[in-house]
């Protein structure tokens, strides 16, 4: 009797710990090939944080959103649209400032001493 509860409780701790293994060690997020939870322009994103920080945050959390702007900053490996929306790229890609384009990427946060949206792993789809 002692050697079956012993058998049930190694098995179902071997399969605790390949639910724990599976669980820990997920794949990582591709936001290249997600589709965008929400598509707007910046100067309505813009808007949406300027009205109200913490709704706003809350909605666009983590999620992948597809930004329409203008670059108005350009550095190495980021853009910024619109003066307030940072978007740090997954790879350069030399574009000139002044240029409407449209950048898809995961919403991380809002930096109250800046007032700057940022996004990272962001990639350029319209040139």
């Amino acid at each position: 009797m002692k050697k079956k509860t012993l058998l049930i409780v190694i098995i179902l701790l071997l399969i605790a710990a390949v639910f724990g293994y599976n669980y820990v060690y997920q794949d990582h997020r591709d936001i290249s090939t997600e589709s965008a939870a929400y598509t707007l322009n910046a100067e309505d994103l813009i808007a949406e944080f300027a009205t109200d920080t913490e709704i706003a945050q809350s909605k666009y959390l983590n999620k992948t959103i597809l930004i329409n702007g203008e670059i108005t900053a350009q550095r190495n490996s980021s853009v910024t649209l619109n003066n307030s929306i940072f978007c740090s790229l997954l790879e350069q890609n030399p574009i000139s400032e002044k240029r409407k384009i449209s950048v898809k990427g995961r919403f991380i946060g809002y930096d109250d001493l800046l007032e700057e949206i940022k996004l990272d792993q962001c990639t350029i789809t319209t040139n």
